[in-house]
């Protein structure tokens, strides 16, 4: 018979939000093709239904929740794990602390489960005092309750350890190398900077747009992104791009090739991630062969060892960085190779893939 996993915590299959859809996108089919009957769960409206890449043999439950920011996570998460304790499916695949409060509800149900724990959610500027509080509790129950656990940084795993004394599975992001594409319209191969980050203050959004400015006196600058509900940051990439015809604000790009085009074909790619663990963006940055400038953190230095730039998070700094970059072609070359070869070696989506079924089995014959 199959064994049956389900995945809680995503926006759906297929769905192209963030980095826990970007995995379930490569995981799902995966595990399907090793013989698994899998069901991710997700949101009316958040999937691509008629994507062409669509596995059929990927079963899709849509439940009900509360479409907001502090809310969205919890309440989808809620609906799902009470379905999956109906259903009761071999195993579960949790993604989110904030899932942590529901896992008593697959516990009861004998349904063992593997929590990717995401970044240290209660650290990061975007939430309130009672959002990082939520969080911090939903780690403490996941610590408790989850049978396995996920981590995507070994710093992110020494936090763990430390504060709630959990070891976890190493896991990181992968990426693929989409080999060589086209130039997107309008923009010179090598002759633009790029920032491609959900607008959020932890991102270095700001000192950015302060950087870009200076930049795009001399060179294209390209961005993508939004913070997802509108605000200050929206408005003010908007009147950037308004007031210089060097300066594109592209919003929320779906389309993976345009996207891996623009990383591809930049001659800077600034990536301005200052808390969580490996960030998939800056993996599949590498694996296009991006040069990348990164705010210099401890996860990014993990992440991209010597085959980045590293500066502080102010916007002379970047803009100094950048600068040198966008007029150093040999430097660029440089940084193309080492970020394709490292992401080559330590971040694909195949030894991504079987690490997590290794951990679902794991979780499944230790509970039986």
């Amino acid at each position: 018979m199959k064994k049956s996993v389900v995945i809680i915590g995503t926006r759906g299959y297929p769905s192209y939000y963030g980095g826990f859809e970007t995995l379930v996108r490569n995981l799902a089919p995966f595990l399907s093709a090793r013989g698994w009957e899998v069901t991710v769960y997700g949101r009316e409206g958040a999937t691509e239904d008629h994507d062409s890449g669509r596995d059929p043999s990927v079963r899709t439950v849509l439940t009900r929740g509360i479409d907001s920011k502090s809310l969205s996570t919890l309440s989808y998460g809620l609906t799902s794990s009470i379905h999956a304790a109906v259903t009761r499916p071999d195993v579960a695949l949790v993604m989110n602390v904030a899932n942590g409060y529901w896992l008593p509800i697959l516990k009861s149900r004998r349904i063992p489960t593997v929590v990717n724990v995401d970044g240290i959610e209660w650290d990061r500027a975007k939430w309130g005092k009672k959002a990082r509080t939520a969080f911090k509790l939903g780690a403490h129950l996941t610590a408790k309750f989850g049978d396995r656990i996920v981590v995507d940084s070994h710093e992110i795993e020494r936090r763990w350890w430390e504060d709630f004394h959990r070891s976890g599975d190493f896991i990181p992001y992968g990426g693929s190398d989409p080999g060589p594409l086209q130039s997107v319209d309008g923009l010179t191969p090598g002759g633009y900077a790029l920032m491609v980050a959900r607008f959020v203050e932890e991102n270095t959004v700001e000192a950015f747009f302060e950087a870009a400015e200076d930049i795009s006196t001399d060179w294209e600058v390209v961005i993508v992104g939004s913070s997802g509900y509108g605000g200050k940051l929206d408005l003010r990439a908007e009147q950037l791009s308004k007031n210089s015809p060097r300066i594109h604000w592209m919003g929320h790009i779906s389309d993976d090739q345009k996207l891996f085009s623009l990383w591809q074909n930049s001659g800077a790619y600034f990536h301005g991630h200052s808390v969580g663990g490996t960030n998939p963006a800056l993996v599949q940055a590498m694996a296009c062969g991006a040069p990348i400038v990164a705010r210099d953190t401890v996860f990014n230095r993990e992440v991209l060892g010597d085959s980045g730039r590293f500066v502080s998070p102010t916007p002379s700094a970047i803009t100094a960085s950048i600068r040198s970059l966008l007029g150093d072609n040999d430097r660029q070359a440089e940084l193309r190779r080492s970020a394709r070869d490292r992401q080559a070696a330590e971040y694909t989506w195949d030894i991504v893939c079987k690490a997590y079924e290794t951990s679902l089995l794991d979780a499944l014959f230790s509970t039986l």
